[in-house]
């Protein structure tokens, strides 16, 4: 498995898109200056079958794992991927999205951001069958594998505004905070 450098963020749901993007874009700008290059903010909403798709491939699913889910359950077309009816788990496609993506000098891509996720997960017939915890307000988690700092400068920004929920950074942890770039 390796080391990693988990991030999670946490927004309110009242906190406008706008004011989301406004600030990835002040944290953009810090990303260029540290050498991301190319650098991407933008806001996304998730409702045709591609953009769902591309959902899937920024990594902005919700795990949500219930009892709820267990058995024979028919869950409304478009709201999950990895749906796994006898561990009662799937990954919850959020409604709308603001990110930021850093690309570093190996061309490898990192999302930083925030997602909104449906407030219940519903079945075939549009009835709702559980709550979903982070339902209405603003997520986001990812990892990387990399003890670069400037992935940390950024979490720092994240974490200054008050949108840092959880970090866990095995590299630290072991010793091994040292630059991984080229």
């Amino acid at each position: 498995m390796g080391l990693t450098y988990a991030y999670s963020f946490r927004a309110d749901g009242k906190v406008k898109a706008a004011a989301l993007e406004s600030f990835l874009t002040s944290v953009e700008a810090d990303a260029q200056k540290m050498g991301f290059n190319p650098t991407l903010v933008f806001t996304a909403t998730f409702t045709t079958p591609e953009q769902r798709d591309f959902a899937r491939r920024i990594h902005v699913l919700l795990p949500v794992q219930d009892e709820k889910l267990q058995g024979v359950v028919l869950l409304a077309k478009d709201q999950t991927v990895d749906f796994d009816q006898v561990a009662g788990r799937c990954r919850v496609l959020p409604e709308q999205a603001v990110v930021l993506v850093v690309t570093d000098e190996r061309q490898n891509e990192t999302v930083f951001g925030f997602a909104r996720y449906p407030k219940t997960l519903n079945d075939v017939n549009g009835r709702p069958l559980l709550e979903i915890p982070a339902g209405g307000h603003w997520r986001f988690s990812d990892f990387i594998k990399s003890s670069d700092p400037r992935y940390r400068t950024i979490v720092q920004r994240f974490a200054n505004a008050g949108y840092v929920e959880a970090v866990t950074d095995d590299f630290a942890a072991a010793g091994n905070e040292t630059k991984d770039r080229p």
